[in-house]
């Protein structure tokens, strides 16, 4: 299937996942894909999902002790703010489902309470310092200078359990066809 073409622009919708082009000349962006948890006429708002922060989640929320999750950086807005997604909307009221099996935000006294007493596991929310975020109208100019790639209907599995690492390269080997012979360009095209 392709999702991103030089003849249809795929316009990207909540709960889908933005892929940075190759050579996209923004740092905050290079090789990283954003879940996007918000897209209207309002603006764009989401989370980079492969940034992981040079400061651990204790670091950050004192209330947390010594729970083992992660904690990412989101995108260059904000980065006095956290925020999480999760995909356990039974347990923490208030959440908002972005798409089946994610969701984002919720009662946070009620999730650190469960993550005391371990009652939500590491591998079922995600932190976030800071996110991304595009005024109306700006993600599409984005899209039109093709600095984006949309990847359609994630699963909750490449967002939670697909290793963050690779998961840039992992998501355009899974779109196939040009998507995956990209996956494999240098970051820096003078070196190849």
């Amino acid at each position: 299937m392709d999702y991103f073409s030089t003849d249809k622009l795929v316009k990207p919708e909540k709960g889908d996942l933005l892929i940075s082009e190759p050579y996209l000349p923004d740092p905050n962006f290079d090789r990283t894909v954003v879940f996007l948890c918000e897209h209207d006429d309002n603006g764009t708002f989401g989370f980079v999902l492969n940034n992981k922060a040079n400061v651990g989640l204790k670091e950050v929320i004192d209330e947390v002790g010594d729970y083992p999750a992660d904690l990412f950086v989101g995108g260059p807005v904000e980065h006095d703010t956290l925020h999480f997604i999760h995909r356990e909307a039974e347990l923490i009221p208030t959440s908002r489902e972005v798409i089946q099996g994610v969701y984002w935000g919720g009662d946070f006294n009620k999730l650190t309470e469960m993550m005391n007493t371990r009652a939500i596991r590491a591998e079922d929310v995600r932190f976030f310092i800071g996110y991304s975020g595009w005024a109306p109208g700006q993600l599409m100019d984005e899209m039109k200078a093709k600095s984006w790639i949309v990847l359609k209907n994630p699963t909750p599995e490449m967002i939670f359990d697909w290793d963050n690492q690779d998961l840039w390269k992992a998501c355009l080997n899974t779109m196939g066809g040009k998507y995956r012979l990209m996956s494999n360009y240098p970051k820096d095209p003078r070196m190849n």
